[in-house]
């Protein structure tokens, strides 16, 4: 059985509050959150287990995630120099929607038009989350995402196709090859 890991993490600190975008690797993980389709359960990590999620993210036959390559595992390189995110089969839907679409489009846009979900909370709060110690809201948001990027990706594998409501409300979709 093929396992795939989808994956989520949420931060400490904001790009403003780290100098930019460009020093996301200082941003250091609060909580991430696996699925893997091998065990068919969640798995949640906090800052000290973070080198066990770069682990099982290593033992994955693909990780999926949006937002992965560009973000999440630039997250974790900051907490271990030796983790090599190009070692990693990763489907980030974000990359792949962006090469189709030609422009960036987020989770809840997809959430919303394909299962009438949205998500629970943002980023911004989560940080402001871990600064009032509360890791159990963080985790819960963290795990709501897993769950919306695996639906997301279970449903472009069947359907081959993904729903999404571009900025002026209009519902759209794009054809997916995953």
């Amino acid at each position: 059985m093929k396992n795939i890991v989808y994956f989520d993490l949420e931060t400490q600190k904001s790009a403003d509050e780290v100098g930019g975008w460009g020093n996301i690797r200082d941003m250091r993980m609060s909580v991430g959150v696996t699925y893997s389709t091998a065990r068919g359960d969640y798995k949640i990590y906090g800052e000290a287990q973070v080198n066990d999620l770069i682990k099982e993210l290593q033992r994955a036959d693909l990780v999926v995630g949006f937002n992965t390559v560009r973000f999440d595992y630039d997250v974790l390189v900051g907490h271990n120099t030796f983790f090599d995110p190009a070692q990693l089969n990763t489907l980030d839907m974000l990359v792949e929607l962006e090469k189709s679409l030609g422009h960036r489009i987020k989770l809840d846009a997809l959430a919303n038009a394909t299962f009438g979900l949205e998500k629970t909370a943002e980023g911004l709060q989560a940080i402001e989350w871990f600064k009032q110690g509360k890791l159990v809201e963080i985790a819960e948001y963290c795990c709501f995402d897993v769950k919306l990027t695996k639906l997301i990706h279970e449903y472009g594998v069947e359907h081959k196709q993904l729903h999404y409501t571009n900025k002026s409300g209009k519902k759209l979709t794009v054809p997916v090859k995953w």
